[in-house]
């Protein structure tokens, strides 16, 4: 997925929101990190969380792409406790596939108690309810309302959808709101 298919996928859940700190959980080489600091512009924060620090080293020294936000590369498991503070929003862009089915509510609730009251957890992942090798533990829609909801999130509501280059499935993006004050 190139740059601008990335921000069309996420900008719906990202518009209005200027500034403020974000994370990219699952960050890769940075495709989402790069879309955030573009959409989001000068004065953001945006923290590329990744356990691969030779995939993260793609961001070092890539200002020009990062739109005048500040990239910080994170080498971390979001599986784990993170070392950031109250996160305005938060991206997770086909990363939550990796967790085992019977543990992704309980990493997404670590993941969501990151946010504000009022922060967004944009979720970008494949459509499809069987796993394969590159999707291990597929989130489709209805069971990211499931989880959604029971890490103290709003019911997520669709802002994106495109046909994945890998096969007869779609991706999609969905955002949902922290309830409540922290």
């Amino acid at each position: 997925m190139n740059l601008a298919e990335a921000e069309r996928l996420i900008v719906r859940g990202v518009v209005g929101r200027a500034g403020g700190v974000w994370a990219d959980l699952g960050a890769g080489s940075g495709t989402f990190t790069r879309a955030l600091a573009s959409l989001l512009g000068p004065g953001s924060t945006v923290h590329a969380v990744d356990r691969d620090v030779r995939a993260l080293s793609e961001l070092v020294g890539d200002e020009p792409r990062s739109a005048g936000a500040n990239v910080v590369p994170l080498e971390a498991d979001f599986r784990e406790p993170l070392p950031v503070g109250d996160l305005d929003g938060i991206v997770m862009a086909n990363s939550l596939h990796f967790v085992e089915r019977g543990s992704q509510g309980e990493v997404l609730a670590r993941v969501a108690g990151h946010l504000k009251g009022g922060g967004v957890l944009i979720l970008v992942e494949y459509d499809q309810t069987q796993g394969s090798a590159w999707v291990p533990f597929p989130v489709p829609p209805g069971r990211f309302a499931d989880i959604a909801v029971s890490a103290e999130l709003s019911v997520p509501t669709e802002i994106g959808r495109r046909r994945s280059r890998y096969g007869p499935t779609d991706i999609y993006a969905a955002v949902a709101s922290k309830v409540g004050l922290h």
